[in-house]
């Protein structure tokens, strides 16, 4: 039950956090469709690259989450009550997105800093592929774009190592890529639309209300084992 809340979170927070996703990879997929030349704009080679990008980024988002789930896994075997603090890990990572997506603090953001040194690297490649010509080329930019410094990403990342296993640890990123599907598709073809209605403050401060109540439920079990102990 604990995993599919975790499952359930991430998807709702890339639904509900499509917003700061427009701003972190909206320019890419708007320009996917500008590399289009004219005659060949029509929504269906529109919607094959974007396609194409999207599902690379997931790609990535997966085997990061595998990653992360499989140290979440090797920690838990190694020490004892680790698993137990991952959890809580997870349920605070909850409250701080739901914080931040219901823009009541940003300092989520600053996470942000830990993957730059990785993506100075990663970067270079992702321009080489620029014009993007067809959907495969697309899949491959989406799949090192996916490794672009998010705040969002990162603490995903580590409700997946919070998992404690590989499996839910790629599920939970999975689910959360997915979430973002949708509006990063609907942003090729209506990026401003799209924008000004995920930045209203209805459905900001609905996502992160979910968000807290995924919080809860997380903290509930962990509550009811330290209530046991004592």
């Amino acid at each position: 039950m604990i995993e599919q809340s975790l499952w359930s979170a991430a998807l709702i927070a890339g639904l509900l956090g499509g917003g700061h996703c427009i701003g972190m990879c909206g320019g890419i997929v708007s320009s996917l469709t500008m590399a289009l030349p004219p005659g060949r704009r029509e929504p269906r080679q529109i919607t094959g690259m974007l396609l194409g990008y999207n599902l690379g980024r997931i790609s990535s988002y997966s085997l990061a989450g595998l990653i992360a789930g499989s140290l979440g896994q090797l920690l838990g075997q190694s020490w004892m009550g680790v698993a137990m603090g991952l959890r809580a890990l997870a349920a605070l990572m909850l409250v701080l997105m739901a914080l931040y997506i219901g823009r009541w603090w940003s300092g989520l953001i600053h996470i942000e800093t830990l993957g730059k040194g990785l993506w100075q690297r990663i970067e270079p490649l992702g321009r080489r592929l620029f014009p993007v010509r067809h959907g495969g080329q697309a899949f491959l930019l989406g799949s090192l774009w996916g490794w672009l410094p998010c705040g969002l990403v990162y603490s995903m990342l580590i409700m997946a190592l919070s998992s404690g296993s590989g499996l839910y640890g790629a599920l939970i990123m999975l689910a959360f890529g997915l979430g973002t599907l949708p509006t990063l598709l609907v942003t090729g073809f209506m990026a401003d639309r799209l924008r000004t209605a995920l930045r209203h403050p209805v459905w900001r401060h609905l996502a992160a209300f979910i968000l807290l109540l995924f919080a809860l439920w997380q903290l509930a079990p962990l509550w009811y084992q330290l209530k046991g102990a004592g």
